[in-house]
Parts: structure tokens; C-alpha cells; sequence
């Protein structure tokens, strides 16, 4: 069990590790990205349009954890960059689809070589990544329960 001397010290708090991380890693991600022309919010997007083709917005919003009025200016400068399109549902006239262009389509090949990128850039090897991905998905788990 872990005792805190003082637990009101800055470099004791979980949330600042977690945030000092994130702040971090989206440094790495900006260069990254910038030849894409992606920011890492849109890197997002097109990662769940990759793996799905075509998504409706609440699908998205539900996948990244994003409300419609973070997504929505998010997908207007996706599809201004021509990467994707938004249509409404034939079945669903209330639904909107995005859908990847073949512009979108394209950066795929390129963006799959992010991954390996960014781990390098974290100095760990893949197992502890792994691991440390799946740790924090556990957290976020309990966090959402504990926050209903």
C-alpha cells in the first residue's frame, strides 16, 4: 500500500501525471501529424473511419468520448481537407454518416507508420505499453462508473 507524506504535493497526484503525460504525448503527436495535415483530435476521427468506413456522428462521439459540439467543427475541417463527408441517412433522415473520401483513404497508409513512431518516442518497449494501455483503460473504466 502506498503511503503519501503529503498527499497535497503536485508530483503525488495521479491526475497531474496523467495530465503532464497527455500534454506530452500530444507534443509527439504534432509532429507527427503535421505532414498528415491532421491535428490529433481529426488523427482520431480518421483512426475510428479507418477501422469502420462509415460511421454515424453519434457513433463517433460515442467512440471518442466527444459531444456533438467538440465534433462537429472537428468533421468541418475534416471534410474542408476533403478527408471525409458528411451526408445525411437514408435510413434516418434525423442521422448524419461520415464517410472517408479516397483523399481520407489515402492517408492511411502513411499514418500507419505513426504507431511506431510514437512508441519509440516513449522510450518503452511494447509490452509495457500494453500493459500501461490496458492499466489505464481499467481506470477510465472505474473513473466513468465512479463519476455517474
Amino acid at each position: 500500500m502506498l503511503v503519501l507524506m503529503n498527499p497535497l504535493l503536485l508530483d503525488t497526484q495521479i491526475c497531474f501525471a496523467v495530465h503532464a503525460t497527455s500534454r506530452a504525448l500530444d507534443g509527439v503527436y504534432r509532429r507527427e501529424l503535421t505532414d498528415l495535415g491532421l491535428t490529433y483530435p481529426q488523427y482520431l476521427v480518421m483512426l475510428v473511419l479507418w477501422e469502420r468506413e462509415q460511421v454515424t456522428v453519434k457513433e463517433l462521439g460515442a467512440a471518442l468520448r466527444l459531444d456533438s459540439g467538440t465534433l462537429s467543427p472537428l468533421l468541418k475541417r475534416l471534410e474542408a481537407a476533403g478527408f471525409v463527408r458528411r451526408e445525411r441517412s437514408v435510413a434516418d433522415e434525423r442521422s448524419v454518416v461520415v464517410r472517408l473520401t479516397g483523399e481520407g483513404d489515402a492517408l492511411r497508409e502513411p499514418a500507419s507508420r505513426v504507431p511506431a513512431r510514437i512508441l519509440k518516442a516513449t522510450g518503452l518497449e511494447l509490452e509495457e505499453l500494453v500493459e500501461l494501455r490496458g492499466t489505464l483503460g481499467r481506470m477510465t473504466r472505474a473513473l466513468t462508473e465512479a463519476a455517474s
